[in-house]
């Protein structure tokens, strides 16, 4: 297996993080018009983009310290984003099939993210 280096594995991940904001909008204009969907739909928003503009600003970093803060921002932030998407599967504001692929992304850049903080704290 070919190895990457970190540059381009930060690329590969800030591609990804964006690529779940912009589906987690393309979800929102979906929803159903009623209340309770804006609502949940506002708070996926919020942490989903935060996702993308946390991972970014964790690449920008100045120090070690700094980056490590960012990737716990955008670990709750992603643990965040999973949690609204169940919310909305479960109290049936959007069947399970629309949402399950963009879970499970943001499950998987959930467990990126923690691992790439894990080693930086262990560092």
């Amino acid at each position: 297996m070919e190895r990457i280096d970190k540059i381009e594995f930060a690329e590969i991940v800030k591609n990804r993080t964006k690529k779940f904001v912009v589906d987690n909008i393309r979800l929102f204009r979906d929803l159903p018009k009623t209340e309770e969907a804006r609502i949940i739909g506002r708070q996926l928003l919020r942490s989903s983009s935060s996702v993308g503009a946390n991972y970014r600003a964790a690449c920008r970093a100045r120090s070690k310290a700094e980056f490590g803060a960012k990737l716990s921002i955008v670990v709750e932030e992603a643990d965040e984003s999973v949690f609204w998407m169940e919310i909305m599967i479960e109290a049936e504001i959007m069947h399970a099939e629309k949402i399950n692929p963009l879970m499970a992304e943001g499950t998987e850049i959930l467990k990126i993210v923690s691992a790439a903080r894990r080693t930086t704290m262990e560092k």
